[in-house]
């Protein structure tokens, strides 16, 4: 059975981000889905770009990005009926706000109901088995630890094999491979997860320092909305400052979108001689090839008498 199509859609309402930059990304994000996030964790998806909200089509899962929305409104909410939808704050640098744009795609494509949960091993000592919160790009969400496609910043994902028991070799945790084992959180990532002997939520975070932290978040009501906008809100502010540094530190990130951008120009300029070679050699109505053919049929008329 095929997986069900998920349709997102990216648009702005910032006049710091143009259209052509909400193509371009939208692009990226719309290979990264179909390329990377679809084989591995069995979801299909499409994302386009919208030049304006009331372009958004009923059945789309709005991705919006905006000047002005606070630290804590960024990230993953929910509609009046249940849908999801993101907002991302507006940034000149469009590698920053594409990670960000990233990271609430695959998100929201492998949970869209925010409340995932997966059973496994708490990371915290002691503890014993618990619910992990399924948010596929938070361990590994700082910016050092994107990649590239098509010359923009995505964000790096988990695996399945991310709640397995014990490490083996040759499994591949994240899909960068940055994450090399199980449960594994990254310098400016978390894992969240439910204690189902206590009713608290839990997380292992990894802001700064020279180790995680553990702090008790205590019992989170489903009254306040899902389980991953409540986390998003707790989150924000070190979320943001993790994703801010964009492409100056994602090492392993590949060619930037400058690059990219030239060997673009390049091919546009060959399309376009292209073209106006083969526009320069078509008939005209009435002229060229035509031409010998309508000379053809006047020569078959019968003669008057």
């Amino acid at each position: 059975m095929s997986a069900i199509l998920r349709q997102l859609a990216l648009v702005s309402e910032s006049d710091r981000v143009p259209l052509g930059d909400v193509m371009r990304v939208a692009a990226a994000l719309q290979k990264q889905a179909s390329r990377d996030l679809a084989p591995i964790w069995e979801v299909s998806a499409t994302v386009d770009a919208c030049e304006r909200l009331e372009d958004v089509q009923p059945g789309y899962w709005p991705m919006i990005v905006m000047d002005d929305i606070g630290e804590r409104a960024e990230g993953f909410h929910k509609d009046s009926n249940g849908q999801p939808f993101a907002l991302i704050t507006a940034r000149s640098d469009v590698d920053s706000w594409a990670l960000t744009a990233s990271h609430e795609a695959c998100e929201m494509l492998v949970d869209p109901s925010g409340n995932r949960l997966v059973p496994g091993d708490s990371p915290k000592e002691g503890q014993g088995r618990v619910e992990f919160l399924v948010e596929v790009c938070d361990p590994s969400e700082a910016a050092k630890f994107g990649y590239s496609v098509n010359g923009i910043l995505m964000s790096d994902f988990y695996t399945p094999q991310f709640f397995d028991p014990v490490a083996a070799s040759g499994v591949r945790y994240s899909f960068t491979g940055a994450i090399t084992e199980p449960r594994q959180v990254l310098l400016g990532g978390y894992l969240s997860w439910h204690d189902p002997v206590t009713n608290h939520w839990w997380q292992e975070t990894w802001f700064d320092g020279p180790s995680p932290e553990f702090p008790d978040l205590g019992i989170l009501s489903a009254n306040n909305g899902s389980i991953r906008a409540q986390l998003d809100r707790l989150t924000a502010a070190q979320t943001a400052k993790a994703m801010a540094p964009g492409r100056r530190v994602a090492t392993a990130a590949g060619l930037s979108a400058a690059y990219v951008q030239e060997s673009s120009a390049s091919k546009a300029a060959q399309w376009r001689e292209q073209i106006s070679a083969l526009v320069a050699k078509a008939p005209r109505p009435g002229q060229g090839a035509a031409a010998p053919e309508l000379r053809r049929a006047r020569r078959v008329q019968p003669k008057s008498d």
